[in-house]
């Protein structure tokens, strides 16, 4: 199949996609970039309606990266604890924020290079926080868009970030945050890992694997 014809093909899919999840877009609860940047750090290994639980406490107790680069250790500890892996998390956190404000003023930057060198942050938080927080077009590669690109046949690879580069060369830029919110609400609803529901699913002539029960 030609790029252009492949990339004709991908579009038809995401507005069929669109149209079933008129909805989509970012889970997670926040206000401010600051917050979408923390509450991504937590949702590591974790639901996004538990770390949107979490956050309510943990937003009005230290709201800004400043106030968080001043908690202890064991307070933070406490208030994630439900998220899973919360000693890692909280030293992930209090290190991002206080990079925050010794490196960026308090801001969170609006660089991939900048935000991967925050402590806890990867290509994955980042592009999240690029694109919802800023606007700024960043392609999230998660657990479902990792397993719904690869059957659709749209990467072959296993690592994320290939696959989002992968991605990035057949989409044009203006698709690439949305892009990441329809495959991440299609995974968990119907292109579910170990049960896809291909019969229920309105991309299903599109799906390379239809009939094929077994999980990539």
């Amino acid at each position: 199949m030609s790029q252009k014809k492949k990339l004709k093909e991908i579009i038809n899919i995401l507005d069929i996609l669109e149209k079933l999840y008129p909805d989509a877009r970012c889970a997670l609860d926040y206000k401010t970039p600051w917050q979408l940047l923390a509450a991504t750090i937590l949702s590591a290994q974790c639901t996004d309606r538990q770390v949107n639980i979490v956050t309510r406490e943990l937003f009005e107790l230290f709201p800004d990266p400043h106030s968080l680069a001043r908690a202890s250790l064991s307070e933070v500890e406490t208030v994630i604890r439900s998220t899973g892996f919360y000693r890692n998390k909280a030293k992930n956190l209090i290190g991002c924020a206080s990079a925050v404000v010794a490196c960026h003023d308090g801001k969170v930057p609006q660089a991939m290079h900048e935000l991967v060198a925050l402590p806890g942050v990867g290509r994955k938080t980042a592009n999240v926080v690029l694109g919802n927080a800023f606007g700024i077009p960043g392609l999230a590669v998660d657990t479902h868009v990792k397993r719904l690109v690869r059957r659709l046949g749209w990467s072959k690879e296993q690592d994320p970030e290939r696959i989002e580069q992968d991605l990035c060369r057949l989409l044009p830029q203006s698709y690439w945050t949305q892009t990441s919110h329809l495959l991440i609400h299609h995974g968990r609803n119907l292109c579910k890992a170990q049960r896809p529901q291909c019969s229920s699913c309105p991309i299903q002539a599109f799906c390379p694997r239809i009939g094929v029960n077994q999980a990539i």
